[in-house]
């Protein structure tokens, strides 16, 4: 199971970057869990500090910026 970040205080960039995130892994069928990171301290323990950012499994993707489904899905493929 993937485990998807969504890192960000909750913003509409932030919202739409969940939205992208799990459009792209049902595009996949892969079975995920998507997490909203919203602490700002726990943000800062990935060593981002521009929102939103996405994780997978731990890792941080992608940072600044709300990538299409199409380019998330090349990132947990």
């Amino acid at each position: 199971m993937k485990k998807i970040q969504i890192l960000g205080t909750g913003c509409p960039k932030c919202k739409k970057l969940a939205e992208n995130a799990e459009a792209a892994a049902k595009a996949l069928g892969l079975e995920f869990d998507i997490e909203k990171v919203t602490d700002i301290g726990e943000i800062m323990t990935f060593g981002v500090m521009v929102t939103p950012a996405l994780a997978v499994d731990g890792q941080v993707k992608v940072v600044g910026k709300v990538p299409s489904p199409e380019e998330i899905q090349r990132l947990l493929a």
